[in-house]
């Protein structure tokens, strides 16, 4: 499957970097787990994408994941404005808090998983896999 590369702007990428270099114990802990499981995908962490940076990125099925903590607080309606603009690009959202990400890491995996598996299978159409009438 070819990866469909979002553009970004071009001082997104230092500060992506510092990101990654600064990451909260949240992202921390997820990072470690997806790169533990492997999932037959690759994910990438604090991605430029257009004017923003997503926490998680996997190119192959175009799946943000955001980590929200105290730094999306009051932040609602950009976070839904930045989603919205991305998701006109195909990117599929996959959002959790930073507590259940250290609470309820078990359900945060199992949901990631869950959604990787609906990424992954195509599509049927209702009327079954034959389409010749």
């Amino acid at each position: 499957m070819k990866n469909k590369i979002i553009p970004y702007k071009p001082h997104l990428k230092d500060f992506a970097r510092e990101l990654r270099k600064n990451s909260t114990l949240s992202e921390v802990i997820l990072w470690q787990n997806i790169k533990m499981k492997g999932y037959d995908f690759q994910f990438h962490r604090q991605v430029p994408m257009l004017d923003y940076i997503v926490d998680f990125y996997c190119h192959e099925l175009m799946l943000a994941i955001e980590i929200d903590g105290d730094s999306h607080l009051y932040k609602y309606e950009y976070d839904r404005f930045r989603r919205g603009e991305l998701e006109k690009l195909g990117v599929h959202f996959l959002r959790f808090s930073d507590i259940d990400v250290k609470q309820n890491l078990f359900s945060v995996l199992l949901s990631l998983e869950q959604e990787i598996e609906r990424l992954k299978t195509p599509l049927k159409s209702p009327q079954g896999d034959n389409t010749s009438n």
